[in-house]
This record gives structure tokens, sequence and C-alpha cells, in this order.
């Protein structure tokens, strides 16, 4: 698929150039910061250096004071106590954590996860009824509730108050809850609006921490969970994240709990784990119990004490990560089947595919592969309990909850944001929307937007490439949202030695500059290009500069992201 080669625009020299002497770094290094918004020593040293101290205060979120007292009345008072969180990571581990929490402190209290298939997303009047049926008067719900205005109205009448602790973007109204945690709020002045539903759930127990005197090193020893939803959430790592994501990150790699531990091994990784690593080999095998089975198995490994006892529930959900693989490649095979063997669907610029069979667990990672495959907004749609439920995926710069409303009469309900979207319909409106959302799409994308983009953020010199360059450039990291791992062009490199086929479709190579020495590279799914890397022959490459790991020896590598051979 061909690629459009955007290059950041240029930053404020003056500022680069005095960042650099500052510093004592290159102007490339400065450039990046500068992209970044830092534009002072005092800004990098911030960015640079993450410190525990910078996590703001919790009592300056909206709400939180109420929140806190009504936790206390509770526990005075002997009242039972549900942590109500959603299916996916960032739901259970924010359970987890709270629950966590709370557990050593109190113990009228239990947690509920929403069955995915029978209940859905977000607040559910089956956990309404649950906890009303067995004596619970207080509700904690995390990572959902923001816009659940009806089932709050519902709970109220059943004597069940609800603390929300959400960081999705609020409605019109707001839920008559006891108190309402969501930076999002218009009338809430916390300075940090991107935390993840985890993350919300992380204050309230920082905040019930310091009005109680008890340690940070409590609270700290949930920063594992809070990293792994941060991660797996994709929510901005700037910020309070960056602060949270970079000590979570240490904790996962120095001080894992249990459960995180176990998930860990039955990966089958070794060595420090990246960003990168938690979102591909912990959050698959996370939200693989709410996909499969119940999320609940998720929640009781993170919790877990007991080794042995996460040892069962990590293979368990090990095994179920492995069935969802399969499930997932069926599918995918299937629904690219059907595009590859349709003339109409080829050509449009929206994919729509329906199979009532598919297993509605895994049509979200079915929807990011197709979108992957052909580049345009894409649908997934399954039956489900007598409707037809998708989930949907965009491209960059296209808003698909956007095109969703064009079509809303179509839906029983959807909802969502820009790139990602969950809806559910009557089976007999099927074709209708098909037509429907094409129509929307084909209106409202442009040419560009169905191409896509590799984002460079400067050009280099490979004799730039020093081990100074390199160390100070892995400070940039933990890297996500808002603070992705640099690309950089280096334009008229040249193979060094012999390029060569790794699998079925991977370049491995060294490349070199005039007046550089040789780089190994890595070029995913680029084999296509082997023919035309010949000596002497020379080409562009964007690409990003990681550290390779082979039998304890470490080397810089180019990770390369495209690759243009002169005519």
């Amino acid at each position: 698929m061909n690629k459009r080669w955007t290059v950041r625009d240029n930053a404020d020299h003056e500022v680069v150039k005095k960042l650099a002497v500052d510093l004592n770094i290159d102007t490339v290094l400065s450039t990046l910061l500068v992209h970044r918004g830092i534009s002072n020593y005092d800004e990098a040293r911030y960015f640079f250096r993450p410190d525990q101290r910078h996590l703001h205060d919790p009592f300056l979120m909206k709400d939180m004071e109420k929140a806190i007292v009504r936790i206390e009345d509770a526990i005075v008072a002997g009242e039972k106590i549900l942590i109500y969180g959603d299916y996916d990571v960032d739901g259970t581990t924010a359970v987890a954590t709270v629950y966590g929490f709370f557990k050593q402190r109190y113990q009228n209290l239990e947690y509920y996860i929403p069955d995915r298939y029978k209940e859905g997303y977000g607040i559910s009047s089956q956990g309404i009824d649950y906890a009303a049926e067995n004596g619970f008067t207080l509700i904690i719900a995390l990572d959902c509730g923001i816009k659940s205005v009806d089932k709050i109205d519902y709970a109220n009448t059943k004597g069940v108050d609800f603390i929300i602790c959400d960081h999705h973007l609020p409605g019109a109204e707001l839920p008559a809850a006891v108190a309402v945690l969501d930076p999002k709020r218009n009338d809430c002045e916390y300075p940090y609006k991107e935390l993840s539903g985890c993350g919300i759930g992380f204050k309230l127990i920082q905040a019930y921490a310091e009005k109680h005197d008890i340690p940070f090193e409590e609270v700290s020893c949930f920063l594992d969970l809070v990293a792994i939803s941060i991660s797996c959430d994709i929510v901005h790592i700037t910020g309070e994240n960056r602060v949270l994501a970079y000590f979570g990150l240490q904790k996962i790699n120095t001080d894992p709990c249990i459960g995180v531990k176990t998930l860990m091994e039955v990966a089958g990784r070794t060595g420090s784990f990246t960003i990168s690593d938690v979102v591909f080999l912990l959050g698959p095998r996370i939200n693989a119990a709410g996909r499969i089975d119940d999320a609940k198995h998720a929640v009781e490994l993170l919790i877990a004490t007991d080794e042995n006892i996460a040892k069962e529930k990590g293979l368990m959900i090990n095994t179920r990560n492995t069935e969802r693989k399969g499930h997932d490649l069926n599918i995918t095979d299937e629904a690219l089947s059907i595009i590859d063997n349709d003339e109409v669907l080829i050509g449009r610029k929206s994919t729509v595919v329906f199979n009532e069979n598919w297993h509605k667990g895994v049509i979200g990672i079915v929807a990011s592969r197709l979108t992957e495959k052909y580049y345009r907004p894409t649908i997934v749609l399954t039956r489900s309990n007598g409707y037809v439920a998708g989930s949907a995926r965009s491209v960059l710069g296209y808003d698909l909850y956007e095109a969703l409303c064009e079509c809303k009469d179509l839906l029983i309900q959807f909802g969502g944001h820009k790139y990602a979207a969950g809806l559910t319909m009557a089976p007999e409106n099927v074709e209708a929307f098909k037509t429907r959302f094409e129509e929307v799409v084909s209106a409202t994308i442009t040419a560009e937007q169905l191409i896509q983009q590799i984002q460079i953020d400067a050009e280099l010199r490979l004799s730039q490439i020093e081990p100074k360059f390199f160390r100070i450039l892995n400070q940039f990291a933990p890297f996500g949202p808002e603070n992705m791992a640099p690309v950089f062009i280096t334009k008229n490199v040249y193979v060094s030695g012999n390029a060569g086929l790794v699998g079925a479709a991977h370049i491995k190579m060294a490349v070199m500059q005039e007046g550089s020495a040789a780089f190994d590279c890595i070029a995913f799914n680029h084999g296509e290009y082997l023919p035309q890397l010949k000596s002497g022959v020379p080409f562009d490459i964007c690409y990003s500069i990681e550290e390779n790991v082979w039998r304890e020896r470490r080397t810089i590598q180019l990770n390369i992201k495209g690759i243009r051979i002169k005519s």
C-alpha cells in the first residue's frame, strides 16, 4: 500500500537553537521537544525527569471531596459497597485498583463486571438490581457512567447511591449521582484532562490516602495497573499520564503485582516491557477474559495475592486469548474473502461487512485489521441478542462518529468517538445502513484521508546517530499518543552488503550514507522492495530508532516505516 510521507512543519528556529544550546543537545532533538510544546530549560527538565511530586492534587477534581465523604460515611455505617467497572482493560484494571486498595481497609465490599453479551457496555439495569437485591447501598462506577442518566435515576429509586469515576466526554446532562468525577466536565478545573478510567480510580484512592494519612507507597503500588490502562486505552502519554506511565512501567519491570507478573510469564516475553509490549502482550490477554468468557477472571488475576491462584487464572486467560486469536483470524479471513469477491465492495470508500455467525467479542479487532488492509472507514456487523451489533474503526482525520450521526435514524443506539465506535441496529436495517454509510463517507472523506500517512518528525543524517543522541532520544519514552516514537527521514542511503528476506515479507539489511557507519535495519512488510535494493542504488528511508538485543548484545537498529527508490 502506498503511503503519504508528511514532514512536520518547521519549529521556530530561534527557540530550537536556544534550547539546543541550553540543554547541550543536537538541534534535531531540540526540534522534537519544541514539537511537543517544550520551549525552555525548565519545561525540558520536567519532561525528561518525571517525578511523583508532579502528580496533581486529587482534590482539584470536581466532586472529589463529596466522593471521599460518601465513602467515609459508608465505611463508618458498615454499608455494603460495590466496585463496578467495564469489561475491557481500562475497566478491569480500574476495578482491581480501587477494590484492591479498599479491601485492605474495609471488608464489606465486592466488585461487579457486567456481562459483555447480556448487559452490554456501561451501567446496566441488571447490575443495579443485583446491588439492590443484595443490600449494596453505594456503587463506585469506574470507566463508565458519565452518560447513564436514566440508569442513575433508576438506581436512586432503588436506594442505591453512585460515585461515577469516568473519563469519557459527558453529555448535555450529568447523571444525578452523589459525585461525578470526570475531568472532562465543563465545570471541572482539574489541570489534566486525559486520564484513563483507571487513572480516575487512582486519583480517588490517592485522595482517600491523603485525607487519612496513608503513605503514598500504599497507593503507588497500583501504578503497574494504571500504566497498563494508559497503554491499552490509547490515552495521551503527556502531562500527568506520562508521570503515571513512567513509574508504572518501572513497577512492571521491577516489582509487578503477582497478577501482572503472571501475565508477563504466560506471555513468554523476557526483558524490559515498553508501552508497546504492554499493548500487544498484556492487553489482549486481559481483554480476552471478557471477549470469550467472563471479565471477572481478569480482575481475579489482577487482585490475586496467592501465586498458585494467579498461575491458574493466568493460564486460563492465556487459553482464552488463544481461542480469541482463532476467532479473530478466521473471521478476518472470511471478511477479506467477502470484500475481495465483491467488485462493488472493493470500489467503495467504506467497508461494511455482516455475518450473523461471527463472534461479537472479536469484531472490533477484525474491524481494525480490515482498516489496516484497505485503509478506509470500516464497520463489522454480527447478530447479537436478536439485534445486529457492530464495531467501527476510522482512518486518520476522518470523524467516524459524525458519519454515524448521519445514519442515526437507522440505528437503535451508537456511541464512541472520532476513530472508534460501537453500534446496534435492527436486522432489517442492515442493507439500508450499508448504503447510507457509504453515501455519507463518499460525500465527506477526502482523497488524502484514504491514503495512509507516515508522520515524519525531522530529517536526519545517519552520522548524527551517535551514543549521546540515542541516549537522549530514549529519554523521550514512554512513547504513546501525543508522544509517539519519533520518525526520521534520511535521504540517499545505500545498502551495505546484502539485503535479505526474513520470513515471507520482511527485509533485513544494513544501510549507510556518505560519511556514516552502517546501521542494521528491519523493514517489516516491505518485501516487494527487495529486488530494487541493489548495491550503488540510492534510496530514501523513514524510520524510528530502537535498540535491538540479540544474545545479550545491544545494538542500534533502524525500524524502517517506508522506502522510496530513486527513479
